[in-house]
C-alpha cells in the first residue's frame, strides 16, 4: 500500500548540505567518512570494536596488522588520534579483543587475548593521557571476549574460558560473577549492562542464547537463561557471529545468522518480558550473511549490519532499518562498502544523532549517517525552462521523508533524475546506490520492490485486488503475477481507493497528483530527444539513467545488474507490460515483459506545476493521532475532510464513522489498517494505523 501518500512541502533545513554530483545536486541521506578520511587504520585490520560516550567522542579498537598489536584510536569531533599517542598498546598479537567506556568517557577499558607463548586476558585502562595495565582477568587461554562498564564505573568482562565466565574488577581485584560454565562456552561473546543494573550476555551455543544476572551477584548466584530457552536456532562459525543491544527501557534485542527456515540469513528478535518475538520480517537478508552487528536507539529503533556471503557483491555490507510497515529495508543504499567488509560494528552517537559503522576492508573504515527524522528536505522548486536545469521534490517513500533531484529533460518535460528507491543521482552507469527499487508492473510501494524482499506465491485473486495478502513479498513462480492480463489493464490509480481487478496504483503518485508513470510515448520522445542508444548514453543524458538490471518473474533472480537498464512504462503489451530497454547498442521503448518482472521506475511530471507558494496553499497540513490507537483517531487538517476510507490488512474496506474530525475505530479488531483521507482541496493522505 502507499505509505503516507501525500505531497510534503518543506523549507530547506538550516545547515543542510547540498552535495554536488555529476554537475547536479543530490539530497539523499548518505554515509559519510568520519573525520573526512577513508582509512582510519594505518594498514590492514580486523576485530573492530566501536563505542561512543555521551559527549559524542568515538573510540575504536582493532587488531593492527601494521604493528602486529592491538591499537585504539579516538575521534574527538574533528580528527582521529591514537590513545596514548602511538599505535600498538598490547604486549603482542591481539586479534580477539573488546573495548568499553564509561558514560562520561573518562575511563576507557581495552581487553585482549594474550598471544602465544603466554595465555590469558590482558586488561588496560586509559585515563587522561596514559594507559595503565590492570591484572589479567584470567591466565587461562581465551579467545572470544566482551566487556562492559556499569553505571558506578565497575568493569565487567566475559570470556570463553571455563565454558563461559563473567568477572568484575572491584577494589583492585577480579571477582567472579555468578557460576562459571553457564553459557556452554562463549562463542562470539557479547555483553551489555542495563540501567536496571542487570548484566546480559549473548553467545551462540546450540542456538542464540542470552543470560542474565545482577551486577552485584556473587559467585553463588547462578546465571539464568532469558525466556527460559534459546531465542532461536543460530549458525555458528568463525564469522557467523551474533550481537546484543538494549533500548532505553532495557528491552533486549539480538541479531544473528539464522539457523532455521531460510538458513544463514539475517534475523532480529527482542524479548518482550515474557518471550522472544520476531522484529520485522524474518530472515530478511538477500542471501547468506556474516559479520553481524546491532545498535538500538533509546526509543527502541534497531539498526543492523551484515556482510553478504555469496554470489556477486561478495562480503559487501548493508545496514538495515525498519520501515513503517515493520519490514527491514537498506539504510543509506543497498551497500555501504565498495568491496569486502569484515568485522562490522555499529554504535549510536546520541549527542549528534548519528548511526556509526566501523568495518575492515583493506583497512578499518568508519562511516556515519544522520538519524534525523527528516534529513532529506528541499524547497520543492521545479527545474528552470532550460534543458538540464535542476530542481528537487520532497515526498514520503518507504515510510520516510525523502528528497529527490528533478531535471528538465531534452523533451521539455520534468523528470526525476533518480530512480524510485535510490540513494542518489547516478555517478556512473554501474553506481549501485543509484539503482533503486525494482517494481512488478501494476504494483506500488508495499515493500515488494526492495531488492532483498522475500519471494511469495501469487495471491488470489491474482490482480491488484488480492495483493494485500502477499505481505509485501515479490511474486515469483507459477502462476505468475497478474498473468491473465488484458490490454485494458492500467497502472494509473491515484490512490489505494482506485485499485481494482484491472487498475494498479501508480507509485509515482506518492510524489504528487501531477506526477505519473511515463507512458511508452513519453519514453519514445525522451529517447529521441536525448539521443539515448546505449547504457553509456543513457547515463550521460540529463536523466542520468543507470543500468540497474532486472529481477526475474520465475525465480526472483537478478540479471544484467550494472550492465543494462529496464524502465517500466504505464502501457500494456502482448507479454504483459511495456518498458524501455537499454541494451549494449539499443534503446527500445517498445519492449515488453511479463508483469512479474522487476524493473526500475522513473517518474515524469508532464505538465507545468504550481509555484512553490501555490503548492503550500493547496496542500493542507494533515495528521492522524494517536498511533497506535485504542479506538478514536483524531484528524488534524487545514482543509475539510471530504471522504474517509479504511482498509484492513486483507484488503477489505471497513464501514467507518467520522465526525468532528474524529474517526471511530472502537469496534474494529486489533491490527493494521490503512486510513485514507480525501480532503476538499483535492489532497489525498494515506497512513498506516495500528489499532490496539
Amino acid at each position: 500500500m502507499f505509505k503516507d501518500l501525500h505531497f510534503a512541502v518543506k523549507k530547506i533545513r538550516t545547515g543542510l548540505a547540498l552535495l554536488t554530483v555529476a554537475g547536479s545536486y543530490m539530497y539523499a541521506q548518505q554515509w559519510e567518512n568520519v573525520g573526512g578520511v577513508q582509512d582510519v587504520s594505518a594498514g590492514g585490520s580486523s576485530f573492530n570494536n566501536l563505542v561512543i560516550d555521551n559527549s559524542g567522542n568515538y573510540y575504536l579498537s582493532y587488531y593492527d596488522v601494521s604493528v602486529t598489536k592491538g591499537s585504539v584510536q579516538k575521534f574527538n569531533g574533528n580528527s582521529w588520534s591514537y590513545l596514548g599517542g602511538v599505535a600498538g598498546v598490547t604486549t603482542g598479537i591481539a586479534t580477539y579483543n573488546s573495548l568499553s567506556v564509561n558514560p562520561g568517557g573518562n575511563s576507557i577499558y581495552y581487553t585482549n587475548q594474550l598471544s602465544y607463548p603466554g595465555s590469558g586476558m590482558e586488561v588496560r585502562l586509559f585515563t587522561g593521557s596514559l594507559w595503565s595495565q590492570l591484572p589479567n582477568a584470567t591466565d587461562s587461554a581465551v579467545n572470544y571476549q566482551a566487556s562492559a562498564v556499569s553505571s558506578d564505573n565497575i568493569l565487567f568482562t566475559y570470556g570463553s574460558y571455563g565454558s563461559g565466565t563473567v568477572k568484575r574488577y572491584s577494589g583492585g581485584a577480579w571477582e567472579q560473577v555468578g557460576n562459571t560454565g553457564f553459557s556452554g562456552g562463549a562463542e562470539f561473546a557479547e555483553m551489555v549492562i542495563g540501567t536496571n543494573n542487570m548484566i546480559y550476555t549473548c553467545n551462540v551455543s546450540g542456538g542464540i542464547n542470552v543470560y542474565q544476572n545482577s551486577t552485584d551477584a556473587s559467585s553463588a548466584q547462578n546465571w539464568s537463561l532469558v525466556g527460559g530457552t534459546a531465542a532461536d536456532a543460530a549458525s555458528s562459525g568463525e564469522q557467523y557471529n551474533a550481537d546484543i543491544a538494549l533500548d532505553g527501557s532495557n528491552m533486549i534485542y539480538v541479531a544473528y545468522v539464522s539457523g532455521s527456515g531460510e538458513g544463514r540469513k539475517l534475523n532480529v528478535k527482542k524479548f518482550d518480558g515474557n518471550s522472544w518475538i520476531q522484529v520485522g520480517n524474518a530472515n530478511f537478508s538477500n542471501g547468506k550473511v556474516q559479520h553481524i552487528a546491532l545498535a538500538v536507539t533509546e526509543s527502541g529503533k534497531p539498526y543492523v549490519v551484515a556482510s553478504r556471503f555469496e554470489n556477486d557483491n561478495f562480503l559487501r555490507n548493508t545496514v538495515y532499518k525498519l520501515d513503517d510497515s515493520q519490514n527491514w529495508i537498506p539504510f543509506g543504499g543497498d551497500f555501504v562498502s565498495d568491496g569486502e567488509a569484515k568485522y562490522n560494528d555499529l554504535a549510536i552517537d546520541k549527542s549528534q544523532n548519528y548511526l556509526v559503522l566501523a568495518y575492515s576492508g583493506d583497512t578499518t573504515k568508519v562511516k556515519r549517517i544522520s538519524l534525523d527524522l527528516n534529513p532529506q528536505t528541499c524547497s520543492n522548486t521545479d527545474p528552470g525552462a532550460n534543458t538540464g536545469d535542476i530542481g528537487c521534490v520532497s515526498f514520503m517513500y518507504r515510510g520516510q521523508q525523502v528528497a529527490y533531484t528533478t531535471v528538465r529533460g531534452a523533451d521539455g518535460k520534468i523528470w526525476l533524475q533518480q530512480n524510485l528507491g535510490s540513494a542518489q543521482v547516478a555517478s556512473s552507469v554501474a553506481d549501485a546506490n543509484s539503482y533503486g527499487d525494482l517494481f512488478q508492473w501494476g504494483r506500488w510501494d508495499d515493500g515488494h520492490q526492495l531488492r532483498n524482499s522475500q519471494i511469495v506465491q501469487a495471491p488470489f485473486p491474482n490482480t491488484p485486488e488480492g495483493i494485500s495478502t502477499t505481505g509485501g513479498g515479490y511474486i515469483a513462480g507459477s502462476p505468475a503475477w497478474w498473468a491473465g492480463f488484458s490490454g485494458g489493464d492500467a497502472w494509473t490509480g491515484a490512490s489505494v481507493a482506485e485499485i481494482n481487478a484491472s487498475v494498479g496504483a501508480d507509485p509515482c503518485k506518492a510524489i504528487g497528483q501531477d506526477w505519473k508513470m511515463p507512458s511508452q510515448a513519453d519514453w519514445t520522445t525522451l529517447v529521441g530527444a536525448e539521443g539515448i542508444f546505449s547504457p553509456a548514453t543513457a547515463y550521460s543524458s540529463n536523466l542520468k539513467l543507470p543500468a540497474g538490471g532486472y529481477r526475474g518473474s520465475s525465480n526472483g533472480d537478478f540479471t544484467f545488474v550494472g550492465q543494462r537498464g529496464y524502465f517500466w512504462s504505464s502501457d500494456t503489451s502482448s507479454l504483459g507490460g511495456k518498458y524501455l530497454y537499454i541494451g549494449s547498442t539499443i534503446a527500445n521503448p517498445s519492449a515488453g515483459a511479463m508483469r512479474g518482472q522487476g524493473a526500475s521506475v522513473r517518474c515524469i511530471k508532464p505538465t507545468s506545476s504550481l509555484s512553490t507558494s501555490e503548492i503550500k496553499l493547496k496542500n493542507a497540513v494533515a495528521g492522524m493521532y494517536p498511533n497506535p490507537t485504542k479506538g478514536f483517531l483524531t484528524i488534524k487538517s487545514d482543509s475539510e475532510i471530504e471522504k474517509v476510507n479504511i482498509i484492513n490488512a486483507v484488503g477489505q474496506r471497513m464501514n467507518v464513522q467520522c465526525s468532528n474530525n474524529q474517526i471511530n475505530m472502537v469496534e474494529f479488531p486489533s491490527g493494521l489498517y490503512l486510513v485514507e483521507l480525501k480532503l476538499k482541496n483535492g489532497q489525498i493522505v494515506s497512513k498506516k494505523i495500528i489499532k490496539d
